[in-house]
C-alpha cells in the first residue's frame, strides 16, 4: 500500500507538470471524450428501453450514472493494478499519463487568454466567438465587458472542477478515483440541465455532481483567497466577498470560487445571462468597485495557476506525511 501511495504521489506531480508544460493533449481517444461518448451512448440506449414517465426517467438517469462510474473508474483501476503488479515504474508512468489527461490548468489558461487576445487584436466579434468555445451562454450580444466577465467567471469556476477537485481526488485515491470524479463531472456537463429533456433524467447525475464538489469547491475558494495575497491582490476582499456571495448561484458550489475571485479582483461578476435565446435572472457576485477590463483575464489566470501550484504542494505534503 505504501509503495502504491508513493507511486501515485509521484504520478500526480508528474501529470501536473506535464499539463503545465503541454496543456490538454488533442488526441482522438482522449479518456474524457471516451467518457462523453459512453454517456451519450448509454443515454440513448436507456431512453429507448424505458417508458417516457417521470419515474422511469429518474431511474434511467440513476442507472446511467451507476454504469458510467463503474466503467470509467473500474477500467483505470484494473489497468493500474496490472501495471503496478508488473513493475513499480510502469505503474507510475501509466498513472502519470492518467493524471495528465485529467488536469486542465494549461488549457483553461490558454483558452481564456485567447479570448483577451482576440478582443485586443481582432475586436469584439472575434472575442465573442472565442469565448463561445468555453461558456454555455449565448455570446452573440455580449459587450466587451460581458465577454471579459464570461472568461473570468469560467476560469474561476473551472479552477474548482477542472483543477482542484480532480487533484484532491487523485491525491486521495489515485487515477481510478480521479476518473471516478471526472465521470461524474462530465455527466453533469452533458445531462445536468433543468430543461424539459433532462429535468428528470439528469437529476441524479446533477445531484451527484453537487455532492462530489461540495467540499472541493469550498476548499478551492480558500486556496484562491490565500493565493490572492501571494499574487498581490486583495485577500481581505476575497474573503469578505466569498463569505457574502458564495451562495449567489443556483448550484451550491459554482459561486464559491467565483466569489473569491471577484473579491480579489475588485470586480462584479455573474448577473443575468441568456441561454438558448432565453434570459435567466441571476444575482451578482462581488462589488462593482471598478470597470471590468481585458487585463482581468490575465489576473484571474495568475490567481488560478498560483492556487493550483499551492494546492499541489500542500495536498502533496499532506499525503507524504501519511506515507511516512
Amino acid at each position: 500500500m505504501v509503495q502504491y501511495m508513493t507511486g501515485s504521489l509521484i504520478a500526480v506531480f508528474a501529470g501536473f507538470a506535464a499539463d503545465l508544460a503541454f496543456g490538454d493533449p488533442a488526441v482522438r481517444f482522449h479518456p474524457i471524450c471516451l467518457i462523453g461518448n459512453l454517456i451519450a451512448s448509454l443515454e440513448k440506449k436507456i431512453r429507448a428501453l424505458l417508458p417516457k414517465t417521470e419515474r422511469a426517467e429518474l431511474f434511467g438517469g440513476f442507472l446511467m450514472a451507476v454504469l458510467v462510474i463503474l466503467i470509467s473508474a473500474g477500467l483505470p483501476f484494473a489497468l493500474l493494478f496490472l501495471a503496478y503488479r508488473a513493475a513499480f515504474w510502469l505503474g507510475v508512468v501509466v498513472e502519470a499519463v492518467m493524471c495528465f489527461f485529467i488536469f486542465a490548468v494549461r488549457s483553461l489558461e490558454r483558452e481564456s487568454m485567447n479570448v483577451g487576445k482576440a478582443l485586443r487584436e481582432d475586436g469584439l466579434d472575434a472575442g465573442r466567438k472565442m469565448v463561445s468555445r468555453i461558456v454555455g451562454r449565448d455570446t452573440d450580444q455580449l459587450s466587451e465587458k460581458g465577454v471579459v466577465k464570461a472568461a473570468v467567471e469560467t476560469v474561476a469556476e473551472n479552477f474548482s472542477d477542472g483543477v482542484f477537485a480532480p487533484m484532491l481526488y487523485l491525491m486521495i485515491g489515485g487515477g481510478a478515483l480521479g476518473f471516478f470524479y471526472k465521470s461524474i463531472n462530465t455527466m453533469d456537463s452533458m445531462v445536468g440541465y433543468k430543461n424539459e429533456k433532462y429535468r428528470y433524467f439528469g437529476r441524479f447525475p446533477a445531484r451527484l455532481d453537487d455532492v462530489a464538489n461540495y467540499i472541493p469547491s469550498r476548499l478551492a475558494a480558500l486556496f484562491l483567497i490565500v493565493s490572492a495575497a501571494i499574487c498581490g491582490q486583495d485577500a481581505g476582499a476575497s474573503w469578505k466577498i466569498w463569505r457574502r456571495d458564495r451562495r449567489n448561484h443556483a448550484s451550491p458550489n459554482s459561486a464559491q470560487t467565483e466569489a473569491a475571485a471577484a473579491g480579489a479582483l475588485h470586480i462584479r461578476l455573474a448577473g443575468d445571462a441568456c441561454y438558448f435565446g432565453k434570459l435567466y435572472k441571476k444575482p451578482f457576485i462581488g462589488d462593482d468597485l471598478r470597470e471590468v477590463e481585458v487585463e482581468d483575464i490575465a489576473r484571474v489566470n495568475r490567481l488560478m495557476v498560483t492556487a493550483s501550484v499551492l494546492a499541489l504542494f500542500i495536498l502533496g505534503g499532506m499525503k507524504l506525511l501519511l506515507i511516512l
